[in-house]
């Protein structure tokens, strides 16, 4: 175990601990700056919205990834007969597609579909007039564009470890609780997803992390000020970090990580009690 937790503690602890003392010393010097860069980054008119975004995103968008997900990978589960694994392997080639394409090509698709005079708004003008004409990066639209693209991302990667997870659950099992008069939703929840646990919370970690990620598009479609909806945490790390502001970098970071710190540990206890 000591070359791992050497990695850990070089690249992950230390650093982030030097982070909390640089949150509590004055950027310029070395000078004790206590809690002033916390009043500043609570006080961020800016910190504010770009949180509230980011939580809004990610409590859209993880729910409505990890069921449809989940629901097209019971689809593709379920499929029998003949040829059904090679419609499988086939259905999970194209699921994994968007997740081949470069993130480049992903904003110049972006920008031919959403753009003011792009395809989406020569489609509404067509069939409803120019007055359902929208400006989808510029309005509140934007933030529904940016939960569908993350969807249509990061849909099909989920399908793939969905599937994994279905295969995980004895067969066996399944076949003598629907002997034993179990419905679909009983055999769901009673069997397969007590046994699915501990890939539930790897698929839900990812899904976060990935989350994150979808600030690429976003920046390279709309700069670094975005319509307001869609102007998230990463967003605002990466003006201060244009800006060296350090103090209020180190604050923030250390406030994000208190946050999410009892999200990071009901998912351990969530993986401790299904391999008890």
């Amino acid at each position: 175990m000591l070359p791992g937790f050497a990695g850990l503690l070089v690249f992950y602890l230390l650093p982030f601990l030097d982070v909390v003392r640089r949150s509590f010393r004055s950027a310029v010097g070395d000078g004790w700056a206590g809690v002033a860069h916390y009043a500043s980054v609570c006080g961020n008119e800016a910190f504010r919205l770009a949180a509230k975004n980011t939580g809004h995103f990610l409590l859209v968008c993880i729910p409505l990834l990890l069921v449809l997900s989940l629901l097209a990978a019971l689809g593709l589960y379920a499929l029998g007969g003949a040829g059904a694994e090679q419609v499988r392997a086939v259905l999970k080639s194209a699921y994994l597609l968007p997740q081949a394409i470069p993130v480049a090509s992903v904003v110049m698709l972006w920008q031919v579909i959403f753009d003011a005079h792009g395809l989406l708004n020569g489609w509404l003008a067509f069939w409803k007039g120019e007055g359902a004409v929208v400006d989808w990066m510029h309005t509140r639209a934007a933030f529904g564009v940016l939960v569908f693209c993350y969807l249509w991302k990061n849909l099909g990667y989920d399908v793939v470890l969905w599937l994994a997870a279905l295969g995980t659950v004895p067969g066996e099992v399944c076949e003598a609780a629907r002997v034993d008069g179990a419905g679909r939703m009983t055999l769901f929840f009673r069997i397969m997803l007590p046994c699915m646990k501990p890939v539930v919370q790897m698929i839900v970690i990812l899904s976060v992390l990935n989350a994150f990620k979808v600030f690429r598009e976003a920046w390279m479609v709309a700069g670094n000020y975005p319509q307001e909806n869609i102007y998230l945490l990463q967003h605002l790390f990466n003006n201060w970090f244009r800006t060296l502001d350090v103090g209020r970098m180190s604050a923030g970071a250390v406030l994000l990580a208190v946050v999410l710190a009892p999200f990071v540990i009901s998912l351990g206890k969530l993986q401790e009690g299904s391999g008890r």
